[in-house]
């Protein structure tokens, strides 16, 4: 029996990535195949369906498959994540020239996020302005930049465009990861020293390897070994890490989701059956 895990082609890469993975476990005497998908809910939707074993999942996705599986008396878990998924923060970010200082200050004002599906660029930034007493369309105008929908925020065009439309001054404040904000001025979407930080969030987690509970354990067991004992030292490894953008894989952990997992139920993205209700929302 083999292995079947799935993944969303966000980048024609992921073919070569997952080739890749596939190529060193078997040579490792490990059965394993995959399965490409166009975006995240039909991957979750097959993966509560037991066609595929273990699915690796955007942190949405993950919310979405512990819900599905919760409602329908079934069990998922997080098996294995990389090291770079750990503790990531987004940032609020404004204009060095405005007078904004704080998210109390952004009232009445327009704010550029990522896709409708991004936890990093939208759902999660949009949960703290939430929390700072700002309704997201009643108290900011919310501009937002659908790019790569069904993706998850796998990319980062929606928050490349929300930073260039906070550049040209068509919005007062763009959210974004803090790692991009510090790409988009390497790289000259924004210019050094033209932007300035008004808040921060707190530390959340991204992508998962998710494992249904109809997988076999044995399977899953040897599979999520064969992970943690990637060497980034290992020449014929490491070229499969880079790609997938890590230097080891971890052990899962859920710990990270709680302000996604907020984010979901006071936006209504997601029912607490896991079913979408996003408005406007097709992948």
């Amino acid at each position: 029996m083999r292995m079947i895990m799935g993944a969303v082609a966000y980048d024609p890469k992921v073919v070569t990535i997952w080739s890749g993975f596939r190529d060193w476990l078997r040579s490792a005497g490990f059965p394993f195949d995959y399965v490409l998908y166009s975006h995240y809910e039909s991957q979750v939707e097959d993966l509560l369906a037991g066609r595929i074993h273990t699915a690796w999942n955007s942190p949405l996705a993950w919310i979405r498959a512990e819900r599905l599986a919760r409602s329908r008396g079934r069990t998922v878990r997080a098996v294995a994540m990389r090291d770079t998924d750990l503790d990531l923060r987004s940032v609020v970010v404004v204009r060095e020239d405005d007078a904004v200082r704080s998210i109390a200050d952004l009232r009445g004002a327009a704010v550029a996020v990522g896709a409708v599906d991004s936890p990093q660029a939208t759902l999660i930034p949009l949960e703290y302005l939430r929390r700072g007493g700002l309704r997201p369309g009643v108290d900011v105008t919310v501009r937002r930049f659908d790019v790569g929908v069904g993706l998850h925020g796998d990319h980062i065009g929606g928050e490349r465009d929300a930073a260039r439309a906070l550049a040209a001054g068509e919005v007062t404040a763009a959210c974004m990861t803090d790692a991009n904000h510090l790409l988009f001025v390497t790289e000259g979407t924004l210019l050094p020293g033209a932007t300035r930080v008004i808040d921060v969030t707190g530390p959340y987690d991204h992508c998962n390897m998710t494992a249904v509970d109809s997988a076999p354990a044995d399977l899953v067991s040897a599979f999520v070994d064969l992970l943690l004992s990637m060497s980034y030292a290992d020449p014929a490894v490491r070229p499969l890490l880079d790609l997938e953008g890590l230097t080891a894989w971890r052990p899962g952990r859920t710990s990270g989701y709680a302000d996604l997992d907020e984010a979901v139920g006071r936006s209504g993205f997601y029912d607490a059956h896991g079913e979408v209700t996003a408005r406007g929302y097709l992948p």
